[in-house]
């Protein structure tokens, strides 16, 4: 590993030179993909460069990063699950689904173009994450690339983020042949692991895959990733009933106006915060036999807790 490719000495430096190199593979990504419409090209742009913490991109590089695998390896992989995640929050703000006007502070692909170009664009940047996969660049072994494909397919599809979303919809009462499912923690919480942590558990499995990591190390960074996840979660559902519009980028309130049950729901304020300095605490023992080099993922499981947008 390069000086240049060693972390950075802050947890808040490593996030922002992540969230950099994945904007510029993004930006080049995009180019190369040359989609046949501008106003396709711009709505992908869009969606995919509006800021944002890349947080999930950058537990890929930082956990590869424990196998000693640099930042410009581990790219690849990282833009492309940024790509899957980009996207679905394109078509989770479609009026279908959450119909929200407002992402990372700005109007959302549908507001600034059009539904049908917001979906085509999502559609877009969907694809084009397993075309990243696919490429030589995204690790030197066939069967590296086909097993980080396979994951991330997994990860994303009806059985993670996609199946949580049809769980999301369910739990508002949207489906009249499926009935409303009584609200409960473990329904919750199943909900919740796969809309929302199956691409963070997938982030610290690609760092793995990348690193040839042991079934032990993988193990360690799977219990990890399962803290967190549900750590992102609670986070947001405090947000979300504390949290102002400005501050966080998107709208507020909207999980209680829609009478979806949540952590903090069922939990209480007290109870979800002390939830979270737990999972932190699970966090931090998952990634203990990695000694000081796990010291930025354990410092970004207190920043996933602590986050205030």
């Amino acid at each position: 590993m390069t000086d240049t490719d060693r972390p950075a000495a802050t947890l808040a430096d490593a996030l922002s030179r992540c969230a950099e190199a994945v904007a510029a593979e993004l930006e080049r990504a995009i180019a190369r993909a040359q989609p046949v419409s501008d106003r396709l090209t711009r709505a992908m742009r869009h969606a995919a460069l509006a800021g944002g913490k890349r947080l999930r991109p950058f537990l890929v590089v930082e956990s590869a990063a424990l196998f000693g695998v640099p930042m410009t390896r581990a790219l690849p992989a990282a833009t492309a699950l940024e790509c899957i995640h980009c996207y679905s929050l394109v078509h989770d703000d479609l009026p279908a689904m959450d119909d929200d006007d407002l992402r990372r502070g700005q109007p959302t692909v549908h507001r600034a173009y059009d539904e049908a170009t917001a979906i085509l664009a999502g559609d877009g940047l969907l694809t084009l994450a397993f075309e990243l996969l696919a490429e030589p660049a995204a690790d030197p072994d066939p069967a590296v690339r086909i097993a980080l494909v396979a994951a991330l397919a997994r990860a994303a599809g009806g059985e993670g983020m996609v199946g949580g979303q049809m769980l999301d919809l369910a739990a508002e009462g949207r489906f009249a042949d499926a009935g409303r499912p009584a609200p409960d923690l473990a329904g919750v919480a199943r909900l919740q692991e796969l809309k929302t942590g199956a691409l963070l558990r997938h982030a610290c499995e690609a760092g793995a895959l990348l690193g040839r990591a042991s079934p032990a190390e993988t193990a360690q960074l799977r219990a990890y990733s399962r803290a967190i996840g549900r750590a992102f979660q609670i986070a947001d559902d405090l947000l979300d009933v504390e949290g102002d519009a400005a501050a966080v980028g998107k709208a507020v309130g909207k999980d209680s106006a829609a009478g979806k049950a949540t952590f903090v729901e069922l939990l209480g304020i007290d109870g979800a915060r002390a939830e979270l300095a737990k999972l932190v605490e699970d966090a931090h023992t998952a990634l203990a036999g990695f000694g000081t080099r796990a010291t930025l993922l354990q410092e970004a499981a207190r920043f996933i807790a602590e986050r205030r947008n």
